[in-house]
């Protein structure tokens, strides 16, 4: 059976046992997308039950939420991927030294970022073109999640390293179990106490109505546990990474973090431009009014259903390539590049066909208002087309990302978005409202699937020499001892 320790070992990988390697790490990343993303829908749908305006102010902010989120979250993957190369070359103790440092970078780093997003929470909503009806919702259901940054950072930076060793099943688990905490939690703090008569027996299962409040505090909850969860697992249980009873430094490294900078910073910067472009799109949408906002943010959310095994299998090429990119099997990296975005592509076609025959499914699900189902439905239809090149790029990222080749992928997602999204957008938004915008969304993500294609089959992209984000200069503790 095919086994991740087969690369770090130099042992031969015939081209089934590459596909079974890129299944076995596949299959459980995008469980846990799967189950992030059943996260996103159990939120919608409860909330979809208070009505439009609850759902259109969830619906405002949620693009500048995936700004601050993301930027987090990238900022981890520059340590993420220096683990995998270390892995890869079986250095464990220079592995272990990463993670060091990137637990103390992860929570200085949210932390300004989330008071950041605390001071700009009551503007905001406005800046974006919400109505009174809606601001006041917005702001604290965006309050509350920057405010929980630091414990959501720790969530992703845990379940980065895990995967980044190979460990894909205990992420897929937990974020399992992130789900199904977050429908007890929401249940019990969206809605109002219900009674249930089971013969004589009544049934009363207390709620704290706070609607929109109670939607970002459950799902916040559920976060935070995950994250204490992942951890323990991260610092306690994984043999090559575990820092229960290891002496080092947790003080910032100038040769790890600059190294970590060199990853992180383009997709910090492309992400955060990504976001912006999303932002814009939303401005653009809200003048279309509360229908065209909440179907908007609805279909956004179902979408989502589609791409996120992408994402999962993004996860397990960013390890299977940074790991043979480490132990210097650069033969392996090329074609782990190929299985995996071919196997994205797939799996996001035959989702792209589900989408688009159970759209009006997916938002009957959501909300039970009936123009924003009928206007979900035709856009998520338009979508769907999209799906195959939109994995193309998904993939094509995660690849690039495990060698460490960022600037350039993300310049490409950041060009596409500016100059074929956003102004085709504004375009045709005047005239086709809501579905003109969705029409460029498809037109885009089939331009940038395109072009990672191209950049992938180039090869240039491999031809970074042999460990040459890990060689450098000799890492020294605090005691001026070595460290590898």
């Amino acid at each position: 059976m095919a086994d991740i320790k087969q690369i770090q070992n130099g042992e031969p990988l015939s081209f089934g046992q590459q596909l079974a390697l890129t299944a076995k790490l596949s299959v459980p990343a995008i469980v846990a997308q799967l189950s992030s993303i059943l996260m996103q829908y159990i939120d919608a749908s409860m909330v979809g039950q208070l009505g439009a305006d609850d759902s259109a102010a969830i619906g405002l902010v949620s693009t500048s939420l995936w700004l601050f989120w993301g930027i987090c979250s990238a900022m981890t993957m520059g340590f993420s991927v220096q683990v995998a190369h270390r892995v890869g070359a079986k250095d464990y103790v220079g592995a272990r030294n990463v993670l060091r440092q990137a637990i103390t970078s992860s929570l200085v780093f949210s932390v300004v970022v989330a008071l950041i997003g605390i001071a700009i929470a009551y503007p905001l909503p406005h800046w974006l073109g919400g109505s009174d009806a809606i601001c006041s919702k917005a702001t604290a259901y965006f309050m509350i999640f920057v405010g929980a940054l630091p414990f959501l950072t720790m969530n992703y930076l845990g379940g980065g390293m895990l995967r980044c060793v190979g460990d894909m099943k205990t992420p897929g688990l937990l974020y399992a179990l992130m789900a199904l905490l977050d429908v007890v939690f929401n249940f019990v703090l969206i809605f109002p106490t219900h009674h249930y008569q089971l013969g004589s027996f009544e049934i009363v299962i207390p709620g704290a109505d706070l609607g929109v409040i109670g939607a970002a505090l459950g799902t916040v909850l559920a976060e935070v546990l995950t994250a204490g969860i992942m951890n323990w697992f991260l610092m306690v249980r994984e043999p090559d990474l575990r820092l229960v009873g290891e002496h080092g430094s947790y003080r910032p490294n100038k040769n790890i973090l600059t190294k970590a900078l060199k990853i992180s910073a383009p997709m910090t910067v492309e992400h955060a431009v990504i976001c912006g472009a999303q932002i814009a799109v939303t401005v653009i949408v809200a003048p279309l009014g509360v229908v065209a906002i909440a179907a908007n943010a609805f279909a956004v959310t179902a979408e989502s259903l589609c791409y996120m095994p992408g994402y999962g299998i993004a996860d397990a090429a960013t390890t299977l390539v940074g790991q043979s990119h480490g132990a210097g099997r650069h033969d392996l990296v090329r074609r782990f590049g190929y299985i995996t975005v071919g196997l994205g592509m797939l799996v996001m076609t035959v989702m792209g066909v589900i989408m688009w025959i159970a759209a009006p499914l997916m938002m009957e699900l959501m909300t039970p208002v009936d123009s924003i189902r009928e206007l979900g439905t035709k856009i998520l239809r338009i979508e769907a087309w999209a799906e195959p090149m939109f994995a193309a790029a998904i993939v094509g990222y995660g690849v690039f990302v495990g060698v460490g080749d960022t600037m350039l992928p993300a310049c490409m997602n950041f060009g596409s978005i500016w100059l074929v999204r956003v102004p085709l957008a504004a375009l045709l938004a005047p005239s086709f409202g809501l579905t003109g915008v969705w029409i460029a969304m498809c037109v885009e993500l089939c331009f940038r699937g395109l072009i990672f294609l191209v950049r992938l089959f180039s090869g240039k992209w491999n031809k970074l020499k042999k460990n040459d984000l890990i060689k450098d200069e000799a890492i020294v503790d605090g005691s001026g001892q070595n460290l590898y």
